[in-house]
């Protein structure tokens, strides 16, 4: 009896300590595995299907063991630009990108230039130099709209009483980006930049309008003179919806709902959207909108209803040369023969674009220019003509141009450039930045590749006498060569 009663009372003891040390001695226990398991990166290694994947799940992806970050510290308001002072070394360039360009998809007419961005440093030349640029004429035609206009400058579309009391006209700023409705707000939140709208306009101007029985609606689109479609571009283009005309009032690009034709008449169509949307604001509208003569008010006297203004230029530079809008670019060209010469036309534009950059040291003096968008198979360009002004807007004199260089596409990431850079150095990708040009038989990259070493170079690459059938491939050389440069150590920096 004593020894079942021992053996009942040592079994109350152990209960006993079970209970009470049992559960603080688990969560230790825990806690420890749970340090383990992050100062050893145990799960990342006896568990993989539970690890963070690198690439869907960055964010998530634990830091290396041992590493030791500073704090985070708030950079000096006055703090300095970072000169940029290594040359390129031509030896190094050459071996980097000899291979791509000798590619015979290429065609018989290579060009290449590599630089650093200080400006009067040692060139890398490969070629005559000058080549049909297709869409980097987009980098001079912001370049020069940046230079005159000011990177802050912004186009305001306007609704005024018109000559008869019963008269609204719709007057066209020659906003690149207007658009026919509001965006979505899901939309609008990923949307880059706002965009200004026409229908926002019409309920503005019914507010204005007040109890107003019925109104005609007229426009007037003659900011801008001369033709609609470029005489140095192929006489297809327009008819067959390669490019919108080009007019001082047009909404989605001249792009029809439907999303696949475009407007022989942008500026009559986005006039028939404004009272589409007067009538939905429950403004009588009667008859169809008529243009009326240009300019209805020169000296901006006539009484104002309502208007829209859009985002800065410097962000619609960025968007336009991020994704190649063409008929973005037309308008902008416009607006700076508008600026230069008083005159918004393809010629004024394409002639004050030049004049503009020679202003700032460019040296343009063999280039040949007829539009703003680059589709015109007539311009040509030479390869310093975009290192110098990639230069220039890279350095300390240049900040108002600065939304060129923000604005190119990153490799293999935004714009022109996301589904490019597949093949050649991965490191490329997220590093090389540069606007696209692509024309039948002409393909051509003009930016920035940050090299091995971390330093920026300025580079052009182009071929314009690609065979048809040999397109795709001439594209994917000119990335590999793009890519080779960002791979390189091919400045003659400290590292080098």
């Amino acid at each position: 009896m004593r020894e079942a009663r021992g053996s009942k009372d040592r079994g109350r003891e152990v209960r006993h300590v079970l209970r009470n040390w049992l559960p603080p001695l688990l969560v230790l226990a825990l806690l420890a595995a749970g340090v383990g398991a992050y100062r050893f990166e145990w799960g990342q290694r006896y568990l993989p299907w539970l690890a963070a994947d690198p690439v869907t799940e960055p964010e998530q992806v634990p830091p290396p063991a041992g590493l030791d970050l500073p704090a985070w510290a708030a950079p000096a308001v006055d703090a300095e630009p970072l000169a940029v002072t290594a040359p390129v070394v031509p030896d190094r360039v050459e071996r980097a990108v000899a291979q791509a360009l000798t590619d015979p998809d290429l065609g018989p007419h290579v060009v290449g230039a590599v630089t650093s961005l200080t400006p009067g440093s040692e060139v890398w030349t490969s070629g005559d130099g000058r080549y049909l640029p297709a869409s980097t004429t987009k980098l001079l035609t912001f370049g020069a709209a940046l230079q005159v206009l000011g990177p802050d400058h912004t186009f305001t579309t306007r609704v005024v009483r018109g000559e008869g009391p019963r008269d609204v006209v719709l007057v066209g700023g020659g906003d690149p980006l207007l658009a026919s409705q509001p965006l979505a707000v899901a939309e609008a939140e990923s949307t880059y930049p706002a965009r200004a709208d026409v229908s926002t306009l019409a309920l503005e101007t019914a507010a204005a309008l007040g109890e107003q029985a019925w109104v005609r609606v007229r426009f007037d689109d003659g900011l801008f003179s001369g033709p609609s479609d470029n005489p140095a571009w192929r006489r297809d283009y327009v008819p067959d919806d390669v490019v919108s005309p080009i007019t001082a009032l047009m909404v989605d690009s001249g792009i029809a709902p439907d999303g696949l034709s475009r407007s022989d008449d942008p500026s009559l169509a986005a006039a028939r959207v404004f009272g589409d949307a007067l009538r939905a604001a429950g403004v009588e509208v009667v008859g169809q909108p008529t243009r009326v003569g240009a300019p209805t008010d020169p000296a901006g006297s006539a009484e104002e209803l309502a208007s829209v203004e859009s985002a800065p230029l410097s962000e619609v530079a960025e968007r336009i040369i991020d994704v190649s809008d063409n008929e973005g670019a037309e308008v902008v060209a416009h607006q700076v023969g508008l600026a230069v010469s008083g005159t918004g036309s393809f010629e004024a534009g394409a002639a004050a674009v030049l004049e503009t950059l020679g202003g700032v040291g460019v040296d343009v003096s063999g280039d040949e220019v007829y539009d703003g968008s680059g589709l015109s198979r007539r311009n040509r360009v030479s390869t310093s003509t975009l290192l110098q002004l990639i230069q220039h807007a890279s350095g300390p004199d240049g900040e108002v141009m600065r939304s060129i260089v923000t604005g190119l596409p990153v490799a293999g990431f935004t714009g022109s450039l996301t589904s490019r850079f597949a093949g050649g150095p991965a490191i490329a990708r997220g590093l090389v930045r540069a606007k696209t040009g692509t024309l039948t038989g002409v393909h051509a990259l003009a930016g920035i590749a940050v090299d091995r070493d971390g330093q920026p170079l300025a580079f052009v690459l182009a071929a314009d006498r690609v065979a048809p059938e040999d397109s795709l491939d001439a594209r994917e050389a000119l990335d590999r060569a793009a890519a080779r440069i960002a791979a390189c150590r091919c400045s003659a920096s400290a590292a080098g």
